[in-house]
């Protein structure tokens, strides 16, 4: 059984997601990959860095997820990746990235599928952040100094790409409390209790692992 402590972040754009995220990690001692991880799955496939920036969680019409997935399991020196669409490679870039992070330590990943990329982690907590509208129209104005309206349109946008994103490359619905360990309204609790719940819960799922491993 894989021992680091790995906690994916799904989030609702205006939601603090990433702000949690970064918070987490810093109290538990470990780091927080969101657009780092974008460096890192440049750095290990040998593709520009744009690249990744411009397939940032956006969905694709001519995606063919079994063939990618066969492909994957093959390996990337087949032919059939090397014909294979650059934003097929993106995505098998950044799903090999998480998996290797999670290998080799604890970590909090914000967004990009990794719940479903580590779905055979056992020690992976995965949490969804959403929030009442108003709060994530009032947020989004604040952190863009745009208008109520752009900020609205903003939200409903990023949140249509992300979900198109999730729903396309994973086997689950984005945002549906079946796809995570662990759904949380941060316009409840705000930024400091979302973080305590999650390690409180994460202090849960590894000490239930444990008790199961040991029966």
């Amino acid at each position: 059984m894989k021992k680091n402590l790995v906690i994916t972040i799904g989030r609702e754009c205006g939601s603090s997601g990433r702000a949690i995220g970064r918070k987490l990690a810093e109290s538990l001692g470990i780091k927080c990959y969101d657009k780092e991880l974008l460096a890192l799955a440049a750095k290990n496939s040998g593709l520009c860095e744009e690249l990744f920036k411009t397939h940032d969680e956006k969905p694709t019409n001519s995606f063919l997820y079994s063939l990618v997935m066969d492909t994957y399991s093959m390996g990337y020196n087949t032919s059939a990746y090397m014909d294979m669409p650059i934003n097929h490679k993106i995505f098998l870039a950044q799903f090999d990235t998480i998996k290797k992070l999670a290998d080799e330590e604890s970590c909090v990943i914000v967004g990009r599928c990794a719940d479903y990329a580590l779905a055979d982690y056992p020690n992976v907590v995965s949490v969804f952040i959403c929030a009442d509208e108003e709060v994530k129209i009032q947020e989004l104005m604040k952190r863009h100094n745009i208008t109520r309206d752009k900020a609205k349109d903003v939200m409903i946008k990023t949140d249509k790409q992300r979900s198109g994103y999730y729903n396309y490359y994973s086997s689950k619905r984005w945002g549906s409390s079946k796809s995570y360990n662990l759904c949380i309204n941060s316009s409840v609790v705000g930024i400091d209790g979302a973080v305590e719940i999650i390690k409180e819960f994460a202090k849960k799922k590894q000490e239930f692992l444990k008790i199961n491993e040991n029966a």
